[in-house]
């Protein structure tokens, strides 16, 4: 065999070799596969993982992936049903189910994306412009977030993809609205605080005056019935002396006299003039208290009231 023929049967060989190379292709568990031929679709897209066959030269596999996509959009400028501008940030994450209607509408991700993005802003400003700012932020967020996935899968549909998720991460006021607002909701509470104070002062002055005609009514009360206790004492105390004045005169009449002895002489600055004759002293020369003779006794006065 000489040197061209080996070369020939190389050259075939090599050939052989190459086609039977550019015969298979793999199928990844994460891909789909669309089989084109002269950029025509020529077999359902294959979303089985294995080893498959393709005409050499002529055909060309596109792979689509199975994984969950995602699509973050830019921060939009919405307007609310209670006239309120707000800046809504948002993202998807989504599918594709219908290989083949993909490749035919979008063909590719980034086109999908694109077109994904103009469904979302769309229905995301037709929902939120049925809503007010409180309930899109407060209360009903879950459920319109739902509503625009489902009004997104309905034209998402139509190119092959499936929503598996959409949220809506930030809703705020723009920066000029927000200062606005602030300004606004610290004066609404700078003037709901002066109410609460003015209706607690109200409150404490009208507990105050209650208060105090209660005390004025309590002490009026105790008044009246310590002068009733006082005089009840008073006449008991009178009581008590005349009984004693009654059964010994000449010892309540000594008694007293002592008490005044010891009352007159205290220490401090009183002085008294009196005539060593007196009455007053009769106890000093004379133990009964008579002096030139019996002296009627007398009731002395009572006591005074100790207080």
């Amino acid at each position: 065999m000489n040197s061209t023929t080996k070369l020939v049967l190389g050259i075939v060989a090599a050939v052989v070799v190459f086609a039977l190379a550019n015969s298979f292709f793999v199928v990844q568990q994460t891909q789909h596969a669309i089989v084109l031929r002269f950029g025509q679709v020529v077999r359902e897209p294959i979303s089985e993982p294995g080893l498959y066959f393709k005409m050499p030269f002529i055909d060309n596999v596109v792979p689509l992936d199975k994984r969950t996509l995602d699509l973050d959009l830019p921060v939009q400028s919405v307007l609310s049903t209670d006239r309120q501008n707000l800046d809504v940030d948002a993202f998807a994450r989504y599918r594709i189910t219908q290989p083949l209607r993909f490749f035919q509408t979008v063909r590719t991700v980034p086109n999908a994306n694109t077109r994904l993005a103009s469904f979302v802003n769309s229905s995301m400003r037709n929902v939120i412009a049925g809503t007010t700012m409180s309930a899109l932020i407060r209360t009903d967020r879950g459920v319109l977030m739902n509503r625009i996935q489902e009004e997104v899968n309905r034209e998402a549909g139509t190119l092959g993809v499936e929503i598996v998720d959409l949220r809506l991460t930030r809703v705020d006021l723009p920066q000029v609205n927000q200062e606005a607002v602030f300004n606004r909701m610290q004066t609404e509470r700078r003037q709901e605080a002066a109410d609460l104070r003015a209706t607690g002062s109200q409150a404490a002055v009208t507990i105050r005056a209650r208060a105090d005609r209660e005390v004025t009514g309590i002490l009026a009360e105790a008044n009246r019935r310590a002068d009733e206790l006082r005089g009840a004492g008073d006449a008991e105390r009178n009581r008590i002396f005349a009984e004693a004045f009654g059964r010994d005169p000449n010892f309540f009449s000594f008694y007293r006299t002592m008490q005044a002895y010891e009352q007159s002489m205290k220490t401090g600055d009183t002085r008294m003039v009196i005539s060593p004759n007196s009455d007053f002293f009769r106890y000093f020369g004379d133990a009964s208290g008579q002096r030139n003779g019996p002296t009627p006794a007398r009731a002395p006065d009572a006591p005074p009231a100790s207080r």
